[in-house]
């Protein structure tokens, strides 16, 4: 499989942090930065391995962390005045501003979506209107680091046998595209782990993650879950027309 994959879905790496604290439970004020660190790396080592072009500033971040970690290991100072100027000094301390003010942001961003997606529900009254008392399901979206923990879960999920016959096997994110949506046009949605139920290799399975990603990039599908870190519903975003429309580009540009 040489298939490269860069996706402008990723927020970038104060994103993933935040992710990892939410997911950990930990305290964003006081970060054990050795297992942040660790947790963030595996990320890393993920993305690696199925082969998506790493962009520069997860690397930084990943340099950052280490630094951070490398000076809380640092001895305390012996002589008082050198104590007195490191009192109140914490590595992590700059790090934490700036998650904040991301998460600020985030914030923001969200309450400002729930707003236009509260205003769409207006509409101007023409005749009778009928209430429907029937209780909604409330969903949020996953996005692509929630993606990627249940990808990895999948993964450790999966008993993979040691196969030494060799086989000559073409496997094509864009054929897989093609197979995911022709699921989802018959179904409407599907859970996200039913996608990989009958995949019996990690390639197989690495693939169709690829084009889960490719499609969410395309717009082409969403995902939603009722919570955070709870199952994930993958959702076809738009009718047929315009899935052929934005896939005849798609495929265009593969050629090119």
């Amino acid at each position: 499989m040489n298939y490269q994959c860069n996706l402008d879905i990723f927020e970038g790496p104060l994103d993933l942090l935040l992710h990892l604290i939410k997911e950990q439970k930990m305290d964003v004020y006081d970060i054990p930065i050795a297992e942040i660190t660790r947790q963030y790396l595996t990320y890393l080592d993920l993305l690696s391995e199925i082969n998506l072009e790493m962009v520069g500033e997860y690397l930084v971040m990943a340099a950052e962390l280490a630094k951070i970690k490398s000076r809380t290991l640092l001895p305390i100072p012996e002589t008082e005045e050198d104590a007195l100027a490191a009192a109140g000094e914490d590595p992590r301390a700059e790090l934490v501003r700036r998650l904040l003010e991301y998460q600020r942001y985030k914030e923001a961003a969200f309450e400002l979506r729930q707003k236009e997606y509260n205003q769409q529900q207006l509409f101007t009254r023409t005749g009778e209107v009928v209430l429907d008392n029937s209780e909604q399901e409330l969903l949020i979206e996953a996005n692509v680091f929630d993606l990627l923990t249940a990808f990895q879960k999948v993964l450790k999920e999966k008993s993979f046998k040691k196969n030494y016959e060799i086989k000559v096997t073409t496997l094509s994110v864009s054929d897989c595209i093609g197979d995911i949506l022709e699921i989802l046009n018959a179904s409407e949605t599907v859970t996200f782990d039913s996608l990989f139920t009958t995949l019996n290799t990690k390639q197989e399975i690495i693939v169709t993650f690829l084009a889960i990603l490719e499609l969410m990039r395309m717009q082409l599908i969403c995902s939603q879950q009722s919570r955070q870190f709870d199952a994930i519903r993958i959702y076809v975003a738009v009718d047929r027309e315009a899935q052929k429309i934005i896939l005849k580009e798609f495929y265009k540009a593969e050629e090119e």
